[in-house]
């Protein structure tokens, strides 16, 4: 459009997304820079800064599709236009969508008056929140086999240590990280994203210490086992984007996620583990640490 200068996110514009998400509560783990950035290149992202506003669209084989344009409510009616317009002058033979809204845009869709929406809950990305002190005392009976595992790890590996990311740890992890992809690979040759995700903490850790995030990892005998990081997603919550370990150590995963919030997070309310993508395995495993509530996002198609 002649009136958006749409242009690719690069590590740069970091600065401008941080100012936009830090000047409102958002609670969800979509609208965080980094976020965006490991998913700019499977996602075809554009971006735009117009009259205070900023505007993110993606695309791909099916869909054009808007984000939540994130600015003053005052400036949300108009916004709805503009993304129209854009979407019907860019879309091509694609479908146009709203992907991923909150539930504040979504009723802000309902009360536009120049085009009625069908809007739909999007169950597999609604993110799941949970108490940090849950996660870090894993107190209680209905924690009770998770605090098993983790006595069984601490009994097996008396001599596993948890570390913070640095750049003196980062190519242990890296290590972790490539062992972890091969043994997906072979189980699952033809996903695409499994190369995407890979190639994208790759490139956050290239940046690390750019990005503001907070990383942790479990070591034995010297080898990074389990990563994780993550960053404050709002003034009481943190999100954590990308936990990593090796399955055939028992309890790791409850390790790292247990020792990442105490050493970390122990200052925020909640923890902000994002979504399952409707992946049976995952669901249950989010499921089974108790979600003190789930974030509903919401995508919207023209009527």
């Amino acid at each position: 459009m002649d009136d958006i200068n749409f242009q690719k996110l690069t590590c740069k514009d970091k600065a401008t997304f941080d100012e936009f998400y830090g000047s409102r509560y958002c609670e969800n783990a979509e609208y965080t820079f980094t976020n965006l950035y490991m998913w700019r290149d499977m996602l075809n992202l554009q971006w735009a800064v117009e009259d205070g506003v900023l505007y993110i669209f993606s695309t791909n084989e099916q869909f054009f599709s808007a984000w939540q344009p994130i600015g003053a409510p005052d400036k949300m009616q108009d916004a709805i236009t503009k993304i129209l317009r854009v979407g019907e002058e860019m879309r091509g033979d694609k479908q146009f969508m709203f992907v991923v809204v909150e539930k504040a845009f979504a009723e802000e869709l309902e009360r536009y008056p120049h085009a009625k929406f069908d809007i739909t809950a999007d169950r597999d990305n609604f993110d799941y929140v949970y108490l940090a002190q849950d996660l870090i005392n894993l107190s209680g009976r209905k924690f009770h086999g998770k605090k098993n595992h983790l006595n069984a790890f601490r009994k097996e590996y008396p001599d596993a240590k948890y570390l913070p990311i640095t750049e003196a740890i980062i190519p242990k992890c890296r290590e972790e990280l490539n062992l972890w992809y091969a043994t997906h690979k072979r189980d699952n040759p033809d996903d695409p994203f499994i190369g995407y995700e890979q190639a994208a903490i790759h490139e956050i850790f290239d940046h690390f210490d750019a990005f503001k995030l907070k990383g942790g990892a479990i070591l034995i005998k010297d080898k990074v086992v389990a990563f994780t990081f993550g960053e404050k997603l709002n003034s009481d919550t943190a999100v954590i984007h990308v936990e990593k370990a090796d399955p055939s150590v028992r309890g790791i995963y409850v390790a790292i996620n247990q020792a990442f919030v105490e050493h970390e997070w122990a200052d925020m309310i909640y923890i902000n583990r994002e979504e399952d993508m409707g992946i049976d395995g995952l669901r249950q495993a989010k499921e089974s640490y108790r979600p003190i509530k789930m974030i509903e996002k919401f995508n919207a198609t023209l009527a």
